[in-house]
């Protein structure tokens, strides 16, 4: 497998967008608009694989402070799960974000994302807090000291 990875501190092309976007739906279900979503989000950052021209991972994320980042959205086509492409994406974005002078990166995810939990847990993410959203959905608050390691 011939991965190319790619950091951009810009909204990708509409091509990769909608790849991105087609992409999120089919592992999260639903419709979101990830463009809306966006709107108004400070310093969005993405970290993307691709596989010739295809988008096969993500994450996005954007700051919360000037010391604290959001990894807010991320996902791995199930086809080319279990390559380590989650762990080089996190890697990209963590690596990005020291030499950007954060501090800090903080996650949310839930208890069903079981590969995403024990992935951030694995690398260094503590749980900071559980909290019951407004559909009922526990969610899981992690964060992790950059400066760690």
């Amino acid at each position: 497998m011939d991965l190319t990875y790619i950091t951009t501190e810009n909204i990708p092309s509409p091509e990769i967008m909608d790849a991105i976007q087609r992409l999120h739906n089919s592992i999260f279900g639903g419709n979101d608009n990830l463009l809306a979503k966006m709107d108004g989000k400070p310093k969005l950052l993405f970290n993307l694989a691709l596989d010739g021209q295809k988008v096969v991972g993500y994450k996005i994320g954007y700051e919360l402070d000037q010391t604290k980042f959001y990894s807010w959205l991320g996902g791995v086509h199930p086809a080319y799960r279990n390559h380590g492409i989650a762990s080089t994406l996190m890697h990209q974005q963590h690596n990005y974000l020291k030499q950007n002078g954060y501090t800090s990166v903080q996650t949310k995810t839930m208890n069903k994302w079981h590969g995403m939990l024990i992935l951030n847990i694995k690398s260094g993410f503590n749980i900071v807090e559980t909290y019951t959203d407004k559909n009922a959905r526990h969610k899981v608050i992690l964060e992790k000291n950059l400066q760690d390691g």
